[in-house]
């Protein structure tokens, strides 16, 4: 089921998507305290509205689907014609993880989308930049994420004691967007549904078909929220740079 905003779809523009950014908010926010943390107001503004702000200034961005929960299409609906999100065109119903969330946006996207772009709603903080980076590295080498090297001592734990300090070397911590070409998403998703396989990121289903995935420059600030002090970090983020 979907709430189809073609209303909200700029007319003027004939070309076809250059990219399709399918938004992953369809999470409960166990961790969150009974918080919603998609829709908890930063100045005023809910927190996926940021998310999905990044995109709609993206020249590179021509199609945005959301993917939620039934109950949040109205509230979404609304947020996208008050903030003017003009290249949000559905609002998918999400599954009941997020990789089946991620499955329904992705098969949902135009036909003549090239590549998609697969967002956290809970990262908010998600700079322009970084979005158009990881686009057109994925137009060059087919799949692409950003990410930031590990730069802290990384320990084993085995029982509650340590067992071994893993070399920091070669190790990043992936972020969203990661964006790939449609044609390898849509196989990797669909494998990965198809041998029950809990992927834990859209990248490890591209791994799973011999996918790799090609690291572009993320940056520290583009946390994810996932308990409450994580949106105390993320208010700090936003309103600097308001």
């Amino acid at each position: 089921m979907a709430l189809n905003l073609s209303t909200l779809r700029r007319l003027a523009s004939k070309k076809p998507p250059v990219c399709t950014t399918v938004i992953a908010a369809a999470g409960l926010s166990h961790r969150c305290k009974g918080e919603d943390k998609l829709f908890y107001p930063v100045d005023g503004k809910p927190v996926l509205a940021y998310a999905t702000e990044a995109f709609q200034k993206c020249g590179l961005v021509s199609e945005i689907i959301i993917v939620a929960r039934e109950e949040h299409f109205d509230s979404i609906g609304e947020m996208c014609i008050k903030y003017s999100f003009d290249k949000v065109s559905k609002i998918i119903k999400g599954g009941q993880t997020r990789a089946e969330s991620v499955i329904n946006g992705v098969f949902a996207v135009s036909a003549k989308t090239k590549l998609i772009a697969i967002h956290d709603g809970a990262r908010p903080c998600i700079d322009i930049k970084i979005i158009e980076s990881a686009i057109n590295a994925a137009a060059k080498y087919h799949a692409a994420a950003p990410a930031t090297q590990i730069i802290s001592t990384v320990k084993r734990v085995d029982n509650g004691m340590i067992s071994e300090t893993v070399s920091r070397e070669g190790l990043y911590e992936i972020q969203t967007p990661q964006v790939f070409r449609t044609e390898i998403i849509k196989a990797a998703l669909t494998n990965a549904a198809k041998k029950s396989i809990a992927i834990t990121d859209d990248c490890m289903a591209a791994e799973m078909i011999g996918v790799r995935a090609y690291i572009v420059e993320g940056s520290r600030d583009n946390i994810k929220i996932t308990e409450n002090k994580d949106m105390q970090r993320a208010e700090s983020i936003l309103r600097r740079r308001i």
